[in-house]
């Protein structure tokens, strides 16, 4: 999984698989679309107006916790 963000275009992109098949994107939102291959399976998730999104409330930190072992991992945009 990784998750990348363009500050240029202010889109953030959180790959979950590599792209293996040609997937539809499907638009949730004006600031929200989903890749999804032909079965089903989910390939990302693209944030539009990234910033907004992702600093909103968190001050541009992102916090990975794992909840089965109760580690966490945080990252600064």
């Amino acid at each position: 999984m990784k998750l990348t963000y363009d500050p240029r275009h202010n889109i953030a992109y959180l790959k979950l698989h590599e792209k293996q098949a040609e997937v539809e994107t499907i638009k949730v939102s004006d600031e929200l679309n989903v890749d999804i291959a032909p079965d089903g399976t989910i390939y990302g998730i693209e944030l539009l107006n990234a910033n907004a999104q992702l600093m909103k409330e968190d001050s541009g930190k992102l916090l990975v916790i794992n909840e089965a072992t109760g580690k966490k991992a945080e990252v600064s945009f």
